[in-house]
């Protein structure tokens, strides 16, 4: 059934029933106005794509950045996912002149940033390859992601403060988490971005590389992380990101749990097993 079919069928409220690789199957033919998507072997690439305002993030951006991180996350072939911008910016920040007629009670009815919440809750490992601005919204964007990769001339900030208002995806909360409180006061309050090289000598960002070549070394450590058990790999995601949200005996009783889980997964079998032998796993993602 063609998607164009499905979708004034939707509008028109009819119900429909569709397997689901045919529900896959129409995701992936789905063309977007503000992101590209492509496929690295096993490694799906999402780049934002609204030049002309330097990939701010609008709404229908974000929607579609959410749908296509979905339909990654369905794909049983890809074992990660990229999400980069141009070189001259991952995303200058959120769309100011979508908020700022906005009011308090609009965004308090409207849920408004709540479509965000998809990116932290994707399975798979998201890997950001940041180049140019990564300021506002763009920043949080890349906070949101599992691991952050930089280009040598990227920029990491959160500048609210000079428009009257403050981080609202993520901004206030992983910013601390990731670099301190001091270093994230400094940021938030005084609006000052970072460079790359201190972005990295913060913990803010993974590794820093040439800015023509932080997609491909992206791309590498997804096709890395993709030649294991897709299982076992969301098992760890979770238990890593249980750090940020848990005291840390609460996280140790967490990660036992979760480390105990994966004895019951023929996986974790079949890794030991081939270690002992001396030959490669072949994991099932069971």
């Amino acid at each position: 059934m063609p998607i164009a079919v499905v979708s004034n069928l939707l509008r028109n409220g009819t119900t429909i029933s569709l397997g689901a690789p045919t529900v896959l199957r129409l995701m992936c033919t789905q063309t977007y106005k503000y992101i590209l998507t492509d496929k690295k072997g096993k490694v799906g690439v999402v780049q934002l794509n609204r030049p002309s305002f330097l990939n701010a993030l609008c709404s229908e951006l974000m929607g579609e950045l959410g749908s296509a991180l979905n339909t990654f996350d369905c794909d049983q072939s890809l074992g990660a996912i990229v999400i980069t911008g141009s070189k001259k910016a991952f995303a200058a920040g959120a769309d100011i002149k979508e908020m700022k007629d906005k009011t308090y009670a609009q965004c308090v009815n409207e849920g408004f940033l709540k479509s965000w919440d998809v990116v932290s809750q994707i399975r798979k490992p998201i890997i950001a390859a940041v180049n140019g601005y990564a300021l506002g919204g763009g920043c949080e964007l890349a906070m949101m992601a599992d691991i952050i990769y930089a280009g040598d001339k990227a920029n990491f900030g959160q500048p609210e403060i000079a428009l009257g208002t403050i981080p609202g995806a993520g901004g206030t909360q992983r910013l601390t988490r990731m670099i301190g409180k001091s270093r994230a006061m400094e940021m938030v309050l005084s609006g000052q971005p970072i460079n790359a090289q201190e972005a990295e000598r913060w913990g803010l960002v993974s590794r820093v590389f040439p800015a023509d070549q932080v997609v491909d070394e992206a791309i590498k450590l997804g096709e890395k992380i993709s030649q294991h058990s897709q299982l076992i790999v969301a098992i760890g995601k979770e238990a890593v990101s249980s750090a940020l949200e848990t005291p840390l005996a609460e996280g140790l009783k967490a990660e036992k749990r979760l480390f105990y889980a994966t004895f019951a997964t023929a996986d974790r079998k079949e890794g030991m097993e081939a270690f002992v032998s001396k030959r490669k796993a072949n994991f099932q993602n069971n």
